[in-house]
C-alpha cells in the first residue's frame, strides 16, 4: 500500500504538471481516492487474481478524479489520464529494461518491485517537477473542449487502448511493452499539441 500510493501520487503529480493545473489544490482528495484504489488493486491482485483489471480501474478511477475533483472536462480528463498513464508506463517499463534486464527479475523479488516503483516516482516527479519550472506543458481553453467527431473516435480508440492494457500486461513482454507504451505515447502527446494549437 504504501509504495503504491508513492506511485498513484506521483502519475497524480505527472499528470497534472503535464497539463499545467496546480496539483497542490486537490492533493489530499487525490491522496484518499488513491488510497481507497490502492485497497481494491490488492484486492484484485491478491484476493481474486485478476492482476490484468488493475490497471484498467486505475485508469478509470483517475478519469473520475480529474473530472470530478479537479474539475477537469470529460474529454480533458480522458485525456490527460491516458496520456499520463501512457508515459508513467513508459518510463517504468524503461527503468524495468535498465534496472532490472527483464520482468522476470522484478518478479522475483519483492523488494525489486518497490525498488522500481520507487524509481519511478522519483523519475517521473523529478522531471515533471523540472518541466513545470520550465513552462512547459499542455494548456486548453476549458470551455473549448466540448465532443466533436474527432472527439468520440478518439474516446473509441481511447476505450480500445483500456482493453489492449489487459493484453500488453497478459503478455508480459519487455519489449512489446516498450514499443507499446512509447507509440501511445507520441500518439496522444501529439493529439494533445494539435489540440492546444486548436485552441490558441
Amino acid at each position: 500500500m504504501f509504495f503504491s500510493t508513492i506511485e498513484g501520487l506521483s502519475l497524480y503529480y505527472l499528470i497534472m504538471c503535464l497539463f499545467r493545473f496546480k496539483w497542490k489544490e486537490y492533493v489530499w482528495p487525490a491522496m484518499v481516492i488513491i488510497l481507497l484504489n490502492n485497497l481494491q488493486s490488492y484486492l484484485l491482485r491478491n484476493e481474486l487474481n485478476l492482476d490484468n483489471l488493475s490497471p484498467l480501474i486505475t485508469v478509470i478511477v483517475f478519469i473520475l478524479l480529474f473530472a470530478a475533483v479537479v474539475r477537469m472536462p470529460v474529454v480533458l480528463a480522458v485525456i490527460a489520464t491516458i496520456s499520463g498513464y501512457v508515459i508513467f508506463a513508459a518510463v517504468q517499463t524503461a527503468l524495468v529494461f535498465i534496472l532490472f534486464g527483464s520482468l522476470e527479475t522484478v518478479n522475483a523479488h519483492i523488494a525489486n518491485g518497490y525498488l522500481l516503483q520507487t524509481a519511478t516516482a522519483a523519475a517521473a516527479v523529478a522531471s515533471f517537477w523540472y518541466l513545470y519550472r520550465k513552462g512547459k506543458g499542455f494548456t486548453f481553453d476549458l470551455d473549448k473542449l466540448r465532443f466533436k467527431l474527432e472527439d468520440i473516435v478518439l474516446t473509441g480508440l481511447i476505450i480500445v487502448f483500456l482493453l489492449a492494457i489487459s493484453v500488453v500486461l497478459f503478455y508480459n513482454n519487455l519489449l512489446f511493452n516498450i514499443v507499446f507504451f512509447i507509440g501511445m505515447s507520441v500518439l496522444l502527446l501529439y493529439y494533445s499539441t494539435k489540440k492546444e494549437q486548436e485552441d490558441a
